[in-house]
């Protein structure tokens, strides 16, 4: 069981990427565990879709400018280190959409809320087939 702990709400720096940036804020913080929330803009990115029966991920890169209109997630524990997991929906100027696994982004601005969570157990990936999964109990 897990409650509700600090929460952090902050701006990630233009030019940064997000996903580094979000690894490194909860390594500083020492978030094991977390919920991720998040709105802004982007100026590229790639996103995952899982194909599973191939056990691999296809990439779409958006090399434009998007608004990313949702990311949601969270951080737990993967080989011992805190791992940021999140999708997002990103908007293009004409207002299509595309969604997945965020990968990778060059942000323009993003704000952010984390909102860690304290617990006696820790939550934990392993890896299952193509996938880093959290441990079942």
């Amino acid at each position: 069981m897990f409650k509700p702990g600090p929460i952090y709400l902050f701006r990630v720096p233009e030019d940064e990427e997000l996903i580094s940036y979000l690894t490194r804020f909860a390594k500083e913080k020492n978030i094991k565990t977390g919920v991720v929330n998040a709105i802004g803009a982007l100026k590229k990115c790639t996103l995952g879709f899982y194909d599973q029966q191939k056990q691999v991920y296809e990439y779409i890169k958006i090399e434009e400018e998007v608004e990313l209109t949702n990311l949601s997630g969270n951080i737990s524990i993967k080989e011992g280190e805190p791992f940021v997991h999140v999708h997002a929906v990103v908007g293009k100027r004409d207002g299509s959409t595309y969604s997945g696994h965020l990968v990778e982004a060059k942000v323009f601005v993003a704000e952010v809320l984390i909102m860690e969570l304290v617990g006696s157990a820790e939550l934990v990936r392993e890896k299952h087939g193509g996938l880093w999964l959290w441990k079942l109990e």
